[in-house]
């Protein structure tokens, strides 16, 4: 009965295919409408970051595709100014509030969507990848399939393109891991021997050719990296600092006789987006002493804290603004603590956990 529904939820991204997709979608709710009342086909885009002042999703590129798809879903239709199209049109921007990494994130948002709009048919873009393509994760389609929805992918024809082996793109994104893994190499060594100069440079090499790409979802910008760090080297001081403090604090608790500890589970939705935001903030709270990241999830990090004080630091948010200059410059440190935005609370076993089928097994 799913397959032949007219109501159909249409995951959005940039692709080469994805023209086609819509086209695609819009005459399959057609045909399963005709003899029912309704027909609807939503358009939604999983949001992958916001804006630097944590308030606003920067959606430009969402809404100039979302833009398309209207204009697109129009010309399909055959619909003219002022009349309403016989298939209603929906566009939508989900998952604001979420941490997305995985194509299991993504799925779990796009099937919240379909069941508050009652959509029981999903047609997938072949090329549509949200989440990266790991060999570890599962692709999109079979985590959606996993769900009582009915998943198809549109039957589109891809365009075959030849690459060149070594574009400005991947160029880039070796060049920047061969470097990083060089030195860190050199710096576990220890030492600037021939020897050691000589096998660094093949497994930096090795490195670069095997993941530069899984390293990189995006090609890094040479004038954006310098910039960050150039602020990474500003920001290691602090931590440091900051670790230097938290140190202090738990000696004296460990020395007082009553050892005045009081520890609490809290989410933080920290204002910070994407893998490596979330994974530097997430450790420098765990190299402070006192803090520590238990689990991250869609809904924020998961951090146990041994003390009131240690509370206190969290959620007057010197961390998160640290790590946000790091990223997003000074204009991305102006921000309302975490007390103000009431973005930590206490971790309760209410809490929403990820729906049932979208969990890995637990084999």
């Amino acid at each position: 009965m799913a397959a032949d529904s007219a109501r159909i939820l249409v995951p959005v991204g940039e692709s080469s295919t994805f023209r086609n997709t819509v086209a695609y979608a819009l005459r399959e709710a057609q045909a399963a409408a005709e003899g029912e009342e309704t027909g609807a086909v939503h358009f939604v885009f999983p949001a992958r970051w916001r804006a630097v002042d944590g308030n606003a999703l920067d959606d430009s590129a969402a809404a100039d595709l979302l833009e398309r798809v209207t204009v697109w879903a129009d010309e399909d239709l055959d619909v003219d100014d002022g009349d309403e199209p016989d298939i209603e049109i929906e566009t939508a921007v989900v998952g604001i509030d979420r941490y997305l990494f995985s194509p299991g994130d993504f799925a779990a948002v796009l099937v919240e969507y379909a069941r508050e709009f009652d959509l029981d048919r999903v047609v997938v873009d072949p090329e549509f990848r949200p989440g990266g393509n790991a060999p570890m994760l599962r692709p999109f389609e079979v985590e959606l399939a996993r769900t009582d929805l009915s998943v198809e992918e549109a039957p589109v024809e891809r365009q075959t393109t030849r690459t060149r082996l070594v574009s400005a793109a991947t160029l880039s994104k070796g060049i920047l891991t061969f470097g990083a893994t060089y030195v860190f190499y050199l710096a576990v060594a220890g030492s600037l021997s021939p020897f050691d100069l000589a096998t660094g440079g093949v497994t930096a090499l090795l490195a670069a050719v095997a993941f530069s790409n899984v390293s990189f979802v995006t090609s890094p910008s040479l004038r954006r990296t310098g910039r960050r760090l150039v602020r990474l080297a500003l920001f290691v001081p602090y931590l440091v600092w900051e670790i230097t403090k938290a140190n202090i604090s738990i000696a004296y608790i460990i020395l007082h006789p009553d050892l005045p500890i009081d520890p609490e589970m809290r989410r933080f939705r920290g204002a910070v987006w994407g893998s490596l935001p979330v994974t530097t903030l997430g450790n420098s709270i765990t190299l402070t002493p006192g803090t520590l990241t238990v689990d991250v999830g869609r809904d924020g990090l998961v951090i146990h804290t041994l003390t009131a004080d240690a509370r206190d630091d969290l959620a007057a948010g010197g961390l998160e603004r640290a790590v946000r200059f790091v990223f997003y410059g000074r204009k991305g440190a102006r921000i309302p603590t975490p007390k103000e935005r009431e973005s930590i609370s206490l971790l309760g076993d209410d809490d929403v956990e990820t729906p049932p089928e979208i969990r890995e097994d637990d084999s």
